[in-house]
């Protein structure tokens, strides 16, 4: 048997400010997004990367949304 995971009604998990959700766009303006977090801490500038685009099939960078 499995076991089901419920909270308490009325009870809302925290969210943690250390460690954000943040989306990543693309700058060749495709509107494709990747989602991952970042440590604030480490990097409190905004994040680019380059990842892929399957839009374009080719690397771009990426820059953090807010």
């Amino acid at each position: 048997m499995l076991a089901q995971y419920r909270t308490p009604k009325g009870t809302a998990l925290a969210r943690n400010e250390v460690l954000p959700v943040i989306r990543l766009k693309s700058t060749a303006g495709t509107g494709y997004t990747y989602v991952t977090t970042k440590n604030r801490r480490n990097d409190p500038d905004r994040l680019t990367l380059r990842k892929y685009d399957p839009t374009l099939r080719r690397h771009v960078l990426f820059r953090e949304e807010r």
